[in-house]
């Protein structure tokens, strides 16, 4: 069994100022190939950017590719990402699907070296209650619910509407008791201030 994993530095999980949360930026700033025009170890080099390296600028247009030929010279491959890191990858006697593959893979990272990873979660501000989930401040009868239902799908305001607000001001100062007091004098009052029918027999 191999021990080399103990001699990688260890660390947590982390990604460059949150990425991916709202809109993700690709880490990869810039990709240069270098490779020979003659040698046999840059043939797949040589064949990928005859045929999918104009794909791959066209899919990614915020990554720079630059071609480097430099006669007898290795074949490798180096990017630049924008944490300021660099990482290089020798690419004599690969073929073009490896070099394809290579460089989806080094398009795909976060720029960050590779560690032990400690935890397969972190969190910037540890908490007693655990991870979140859904269900954290609920009810716990809500484990054994079955949903739909009928009284957890309806629309539950969560502040009162204006004119609810109005009604409960016009309660506490008892304006709606007065005006229904109001209302009932009146009525009696304009009752009283009738004349009674006139009877067309009397006057007969």
């Amino acid at each position: 069994m191999s021990h080399r994993h103990l001699f990688l530095q260890s660390g947590f999980i982390k990604t460059n100022l949150q990425n991916g949360v709202g809109r993700f930026v690709n880490q990869l700033q810039r990709i240069n190939l270098i490779f020979c025009k003659s040698s046999g170890s840059s043939k797949g080099v040589r064949e990928f950017i005859e045929t999918d390296l104009v794909d791959f600028a066209r899919a990614n247009p915020g990554t720079v590719v630059y071609l480097k030929p430099r006669r007898h010279r290795g074949t490798y491959m180096c990017a630049e990402y924008l944490n300021g890191h660099k990482d290089y990858i020798t690419c004599n006697n690969f073929t073009r699907d490896e070099v394809r593959k290579w460089l989806e893979y080094m398009k795909n990272k976060s720029g960050f070296p590779i560690i032990r990873l400690r935890k397969h979660w972190h969190t910037d501000h540890p908490s007693i209650q655990g991870i979140w989930n859904p269900f954290t401040h609920k009810p716990s009868y809500l484990n054994v619910t079955t949903f739909p239902e009928k009284e957890r799908s309806e629309y539950q305001p969560l502040m009162p509407s204006a004119t609810e607000q109005l009604l409960q001001i016009a309660e506490q100062v008892g304006f709606l008791d007065n005006s229904n007091t109001n209302n009932t004098t009146t009525t009696t009052r304009n009752t009283e201030n009738i004349p009674p029918p006139l009877n067309m027999s009397d006057e007969k």
